[in-house]
C-alpha cells in the first residue's frame, strides 16, 4: 500500500491526503503548481491518470484504464499478511479471499490456494485492482500474492535479503506462506498451487523441481536455466543476476545448482507451461526441455505455446486462453469440473492423475 501526503517546508509532520486511492506511481507536478499528476489505483478501482489537489486532496480522474466497473460483491479486497518464514525471519504477502456474490462455499470447505509469484525478481506485488487475480477469487480460489524476501517496498534491508539467494529464499517463502494459510484454516492442504511469470515462473519451476509441497503449478515464460539468462539477457539487465545468484561465469556451478532444467530427475509436480514462441529473454527451448522431462517421467504436463508472443503475452485472446487453460488443468489435477465452456487442453500423462475424492 502507498499513501500520498504533503510535507510542508520547515515541518516534520507528513499530512496524509484522503484521495480514495491506495497506490500512486509516476508523480509529476501539474501546471499551476497546486496539484500533482499521478497514476493511481486501489483494490476496487482500476488504475487511472489523476490530478490531486495538494491542499484539499480533491482527486479528479482524467483517464481510467477501464471504462467499465465490477460490482464490489464480486471483488476480493486484499489484506496484508506478515508471516514467519525460514531462519526465524518474516516475509509479506497480499491475501485475497474467494469472493463471489452468487456463491457461498459449505462451512466445512477450505478453498484451493494459489501462491502467486511476481516477476522482477526484485519488484513487488501491487495492491491495485488486478483482474487476473479476481478471475481466480471469483471462482473459489484464495490467492496469496507473495512479496518474498528481496521484494521492493519493505526497506533496503528486506530488498537486499535476496542477494545471493534467488532460487532459495523465494521458494522458502512460497512454501512457508502456504503453510501459514493452511494453519489459519484459510486453505486446503491437499490443494496447494503455485504460479508466476518470468522470474515468478522460475520460482514456480524451482518449487516444482526441488520441493514436494504443491499439487500443481503454472509457469508463464519462466526461467528454467538461470545461467542462460545471465549469458544472454538484454543490455538493460546485464549483470543483474551477479548480485542475486553470483558473478557470472565464476559462479557457474551455483547457477547450474539452482536451474531446474539441470535437475529434471527431481521433478514430481504436475505443471502447465505457457510460452511465447518469439521470446528472446527466455527462449522456447527452456520450456520445451521442461515439458519433455515431465513427459518422459510420466508426470502430467500441458504445454501451450503462442505464435507471435514474446516475453509476456499481449493479445487479449491469448491472455484469456491462458487463464482458462490453467483453470482446466487445475480442474483435472484436483478433480473438479470448471464452470462454463472452456476449450480443453491436451495433458500428457493424464492417466497418472489421481485427484483426491471430493
Amino acid at each position: 500500500m502507498s499513501h500520498l501526503g504533503v510535507l510542508k517546508p520547515g515541518s516534520s509532520a507528513f499530512e496524509d491526503l484522503e484521495t480514495g486511492f491506495s497506490l500512486f506511481e509516476s508523480l509529476r507536478p501539474a501546471p499551476g503548481g497546486r496539484a500533482v499528476l499521478a497514476i493511481a489505483g486501489s483494490a476496487t478501482r482500476p488504475s487511472a491518470v489523476v490530478t490531486v489537489d495538494v491542499a484539499s486532496g480533491e482527486t479528479t480522474v482524467l483517464r481510467s484504464s477501464r471504462d467499465t466497473s465490477v460490482a464490489e460483491g464480486y471483488l476480493s479486497v486484499p489484506r496484508a499478511l506478515d508471516f514467519p518464514t525460514a531462519g526465524g525471519e518474516r516475509a509479506h504477502a497480499l491475501v485475497y479471499a474467494p469472493t463471489n456474490a452468487d456463491f457461498v462455499a459449505p462451512e466445512s470447505e477450505r478453498p484451493p490456494l494459489i501462491i502467486a509469484v511476481h516477476g522482477g525478481p526484485t519488484s513487488a506485488a501491487s495492491p491495485a485492482l488486478n483482474y487476473g487475480i479476481q478471475f481466480w477469487t471469483s471462482r473459489g480460489f484464495v490467492v496469496a500474492d507473495l512479496n518474498y524476501r528481496g521484494s521492493s517496498g519493505y526497506g533496503r534491508a528486506y530488498r537486499r535479503r535476496l542477494d545471493d539467494g534467488w532460487g532459495i529464499l523465494d521458494v522458502e517463502d512460497a512454501e512457508h506462506l502456504a503453510h501459514a494459510l493452511v494453519a489459519s484454516g484459510e486453505a486446503d492442504p491437499s490443494r496447494l498451487l503455485i504460479h508466476g511469470g518470468s522470474a515468478g515462473g522460475y520460482t514456480t519451476l524451482c518449487a516444482a523441481t526441488f520441493g514436494e509441497l504443491f499439487s500443481a503449478g503454472a509457469s508463464y515464460y519462466g526461467v528454467a536455466d538461470a545461467g542462460a539468462l545471465a549469458r544472454d539477457t538484454h543490455k538493460f539487465e546485464s549483470r543483474y543476476l551477479d548480485g542475486l545468484i553470483g558473478p557470472w561465469p565464476k559462479a557457474a556451478a551455483t547457477y547450474e545448482a539452482r536451474s531446474p532444467v539441470f535437475h529434471t530427475d527431481m521433478l514430481r509436480t504436475p505443471l502447465i507451461i505457457f510460452q511465447g514462441l518469439e521470446d528472446k529473454v527466455v527462449p522456447p527451448n527452456q520450456a520445451e526441455m521442461m515439458v519433455a522431462a515431465l513427459a518422459d517421467k510420466g508426470i502430467p504436463v500441458a504445454y501451450v505455446a503462442y505464435e507471435g508472443e514474446q516475453h509476456g503475452f499481449r493479445r487479449a485472446e491469448n491472455i484469456m486462453r491462458t487463464a482458462e487453460a490453467e483453470l482446466f488443468f487445475y480442474g483435472r489435477v484436483l478433480g473438479f469440473e470448471p464452470a462454463g465452456a472452456i476449450e480443453p487442453v491436451e495433458i500428457m500423462n493424464q492417466e497418472a492423475i489421481h485427484p483426491l475424492p471430493r
